[in-house]
């Protein structure tokens, strides 16, 4: 990663998107930029326009968290977006560490208790991913919800390879814009935790080099929370399903998350995933909790 680049494109996107109004400011006649102005920036933050200039840019030693916190107002940033910021910042102190780091295993293992734990919920898919989007663990209903991310996977699967490199992802994911966007911005939040990663760079990279759409969400570098909500699956043996989602950090395993669903009581989803868990319980093999190979390409 640039760091001093990731700041200057997060700090300058963040002001694209307050207008004077919003901010409480008069908006002025032949104005330029779609946002606010540097200086305006500076003026609501309460320092100098040369020293807020000096910062946008990433030169950041020095810069207080008083003075961080002011900007994140100014630019009406969320917690979210507040703490990718001081990721960013303090990345650039990391840099002395991070030669003498110890690797991470190339595989992060589930614990086993957490593994129990997803195992007990029949009812309801859970899976745990990491930082970067691997799925490292799943129970029964998990991997076969998420079968079609894993069966073409050629190592560990990773839902942003798959999202942007896999032409079936859509099908797997009928709202495929908001797949794709909160992929990102799980990726963009990794990236400044771990900046000197050379599995998140790698993957940047690569997604970076050979998908467009992948780009153009990189350089909104929006952030975002993914603590709970819902997400469409299309599944081959059941159709569509909205699932309810909360991620639990795994606070015994560094990076890790387990992500369980459930869905609305008496609902066609419900039914769906039912008819799933069913299935499962009668397939032949534990190989079968992946679509039927009709089903693959």
């Amino acid at each position: 990663m640039e760091i001093a680049k990731d700041i200057r494109d997060f700090l300058m996107t963040r002001r694209a998107k307050i207008t004077p109004e919003q901010a409480g400011l008069v908006p002025g006649a032949r104005r330029r930029v779609p946002g606010l102005r540097r200086e305006e920036v500076a003026r609501l933050a309460g320092v100098s326009t040369e020293y807020y200039v000096q910062i946008e840019r990433g030169q950041i030693s020095g810069v207080s968290d008083e003075v961080l916190h002011a900007i994140a107002r100014a630019l009406q940033l969320d917690d979210v977006e507040t703490a990718h910021l001081f990721d960013l910042v303090r990345a650039t102190t990391r840099r002395a560490g991070a030669r003498t780091a110890k690797p991470r295993a190339a595989r992060q293992r589930v614990p086993d208790g957490v593994q129990a734990l997803m195992d007990s919920m029949a009812g309801a898919p859970a899976i745990v991913q990491n930082g970067h989007l691997d799925l490292v663990g799943a129970n029964a209903l998990g991997r076969a919800l998420y079968a079609g991310v894993s069966e073409r996977a050629s190592g560990t699967p990773n839902l942003a390879r798959f999202i942007f490199l896999d032409e079936r992802a859509a099908e797997v994911f009928p709202d495929w814009e908001k797949a794709a966007d909160d992929s990102v911005a799980l990726l963009h939040v990794e990236a400044a935790r771990s900046p000197y990663s050379k599995v998140v760079t790698g993957l940047v990279g690569e997604l970076a080099t050979r998908s467009a759409e992948f780009r153009a969400r990189w350089a909104a570098h929006d952030v975002r929370a993914h603590r709970r909500g819902t997400k469409q699956f299309h599944h081959p043996l059941v159709g569509d399903l909205t699932l309810r989602f909360e991620a639990l950090e795994i606070t015994s395993a560094a990076n890790l998350t387990l992500i369980g669903y459930t869905a609305e009581p008496r609902s066609p989803s419900a039914e769906a995933l039912q008819l799933l868990a069913s299935w499962i319980a009668t397939a032949p093999s534990p190989e079968a909790s992946a679509p039927a190979a009709t089903d693959r390409q």
